[in-house]
């Protein structure tokens, strides 16, 4: 290989070298001499000569690699691999490639439509093959910064019923033989259905034509960028009506931990008492949620020695923090004016997002055909809610 690389380097030096001597020696009208001419054809003939000499060498190594195979297996091998059944449904090779035939091409033969006969839709779509649904949800978790903050499930179909505890039973001291009082746990249940959310991608004809487009890139991309906005709109404000029902939902959202003494002011005690407004078992993993506002209020708060609480993230993925707990930062949070709930404290794990199995894909033809260009609708199904209600706590700016 080493003799080949410097053959080839070799071969590169002599062409320069001849095209060089070639502009150097060209007369006004253009031609070379005899003496010239003559050299030149011998440069050439050499930078031909090196070139079947390559070749030559490349086809030697390619036999030499194929002789040196052995012809027979050895004695002494790897274990078999054990056998293995093949993808089914729409973890298989040929709903993958059916599924991403239909999509790109407005027409297909009958035997790829028959292949996405599993995923289809009571709607006309299809249901995205398994290791897309993957790659788009982690996607919207880039996209939706409360992805990986709250606790997120996975349901088949239907809704999802959470048994809970809302009253906990407790002991008591009693006398040598006398009645130990009843106290049993009063238990609850939070029923979470799926609410669809969904966009139209357009997309043109010569783009959906080039091979080189990666279409799938493309929409797993815009998808997450618009859904992942509006499930983070919907976690934090969600009114519970055909969206999920957001943190800071009036009733079934967080409580209101500490309402300030100014209308557009937070002061560091203030702050202090929200994170105490919690119970200490939820503030191990505890954060804080506010937006660009209310942060640039906080930055400039001190502690009594003149340093300020706020603490910036040094290395890459590592979060700003405020009294030693984390900051993620959501422009759907209220700003911090009279009345609103500019900051939202807790731990988020007690949000459960419900994620329904099989987003869908449907191409629209001709919706968009006046202007040569294909719809591609993609939709999810998807519910979220607070579970316990103090396990997040609020900071309300005075009411004016």
């Amino acid at each position: 290989m080493n003799q080949i690389l410097d053959m080839r380097e070799k071969r590169v030096n002599l062409w320069n070298a001849t095209k060089a001597f070639l502009d150097s020696r060209r007369a006004e009208d253009g031609t070379l001499s005899v003496e010239d001419a003559s050299t030149y054809e011998k440069m050439e003939a050499d930078v031909i000569r090196m070139g079947k000499e390559i070749d030559r060498l490349e086809r030697q190594e390619i036999l030499d690699l194929e002789f040196d195979r052995p012809t027979s297996r050895p004695l002494i091998s790897a274990p078999e691999p054990l056998d293995r059944k093949p993808a089914s449904g729409r973890s298989s090779d040929d709903y993958r490639s059916a599924f991403w035939r239909v999509i790109r091409q407005k027409s297909v033969p009958h035997e790829v439509l028959n292949a996405l006969q599993i995923g289809e839709e009571s709607e006309g779509g299809y249901t995205v093959p398994d290791e897309f649904e993957h790659t788009l949800v982690e996607a919207l978790q880039d996209e939706n910064i409360l992805r990986g903050a709250v606790h997120v499930i996975t349901t088949s179909s239907g809704d999802r019923k959470i048994p809970l505890v809302t009253n906990k039973g407790g002991a008591f001291w009693v006398e040598e033989e006398a009645v130990i009082p009843e106290s049993d746990d009063a238990f609850g249940q939070i029923t979470l259905s799926a609410h669809k959310v969904g966009c139209m991608i357009r997309i043109s004809e010569e783009l959906l034509r080039d091979s080189a487009f990666d279409l799938a890139s493309y929409i797993m991309r815009e998808f997450a960028r618009r859904v992942g906005a509006a499930e983070e709109e919907a976690i934090l404000t969600g009114d519970g009506s055909h969206k999920p029902t957001g943190l800071l939902h009036a009733t079934l959202g967080a409580q209101t931990g500490v309402t300030t003494a100014a209308v557009a002011a937070i002061t560091a005690d203030e702050l202090i008492d929200l994170q105490h407004s919690l119970k200490s078992g939820y503030r191990r993993k505890a954060c804080y949620i506010m937006n660009d506002a209310t942060i640039k209020l906080l930055r400039k708060l001190k502690d009594g020695n003149g340093q300020y609480l706020w603490q910036p993230g040094l290395l890459v993925g590592q979060p700003d923090t405020l009294l030693n707990q984390r900051v993620l930062t959501s422009n759907y949070m209220p700003m911090p004016t009279a009345g609103n709930a500019a900051i939202l404290y807790g731990d988020l794990s007690y949000y459960w997002l419900a994620d329904r199995e099989g987003r869908s894909l449907q191409r629209r033809n001709e919706l968009y055909a006046a202007t040569d260009q294909v719809g591609f609708k993609i939709t999810q199904r998807v519910d979220g809610r607070l579970i316990l209600r103090e396990a997040a706590k609020t900071l309300t700016m005075k009411a004016s």
